[in-house]
């Protein structure tokens, strides 16, 4: 495993947090001062990650591209050129089907594209390579699935990629020598920031077209006051997110 990606694991929450709290027992009898305030930061992290009104409120600070009209999906070859999805992991060898299988945010990306390619007939590429050096690719994974379930025939698939700006840079490298300079870039609504400006960086104009968004009324009860285990995993992407947004303009200008 790549050393990068326990790196992340311990510094990002949740991870940071059950170090916080393994630090907190450790020092109890040394230094309890200290414990207490990291049981306390560990403790109270880990809480308000499991909040679905944390996850509402900060999805809505990240979800600044508002979705696209109904009414402008058949005028898309106006504004573009062709359409990207970009490409979130996938499931490992599901029993079910046999095979690897797109995630289900993957999924969510697919329909959605399938659906705009199909009312604005814009072609569509599909972007993700392999998940730990393990093929097929994430982009393929996608066109087949893209095929199969959304009767969509993907034009090209970018097999390398490994994060969001690589993402952009070798879409670019298949794209641009084709004279395909504007695309429409299907992603989560809270990732779709990031994405832009990746693309942007990489020389194209950008229809965003976020999908998935959670900064809307999470229609809980108490408001979302109560802790429930998926806003701990949605908490977890929305805070990489937030990181990864001030990492990208530190290292990529």
């Amino acid at each position: 495993m790549p050393f990068r990606y326990f790196i992340k694991q311990l510094l990002l929450p949740p991870g940071i947090f059950l170090l916080l709290l393994a630090l907190g027992w450790w020092l109890r009898r040394t230094r309890p001062r200290l414990a207490g305030a990291c049981f306390a930061l560990g403790f109270g992290g880990m809480w308000l990650m499991s909040l679905p009104v944390m996850v509402e409120w900060s999805a809505r600070a990240l979800e600044t591209e508002p979705a696209l009209a109904r009414e402008d999906w058949a005028t898309l070859a106006q504004r573009a050129d062709a359409i990207v999805v970009l490409g979130s992991g996938r499931e490992r060898g599901d029993p079910a089907w046999g095979a690897d299988q797109p995630t289900g945010v993957g999924l969510e990306r697919q329909r959605y594209a399938a659906r705009l390619a199909k009312a604005s007939g814009l072609p569509v590429l599909t972007s993700g390579g392999l998940h730990y050096g393990t093929p097929p690719s994430e982009a393929e994974l996608m066109a087949v699935s893209m095929q199969d379930d959304f009767g969509v025939t993907v034009r090209w698939k970018e097999e390398h990629s490994r994060t969001t700006w690589e993402n952009a840079q070798m879409s670019a490298a298949i794209l641009l020598p084709e004279g395909i300079k504007r695309v429409v870039v299907v992603t989560q609504a809270w990732h779709m920031p990031r994405s832009v400006w990746s693309f942007e960086k990489a020389g194209f104009t950008v229809v965003p077209a976020p999908v998935g968004f959670l900064g809307v009324d999470n229609a809980r009860p108490l408001g979302g006051w109560m802790p429930e285990f998926v806003s701990v995993w949605r908490s977890g992407q929305l805070i990489n997110e937030a990181v990864g947004q001030v990492g990208y303009r530190l290292f990529y200008r």
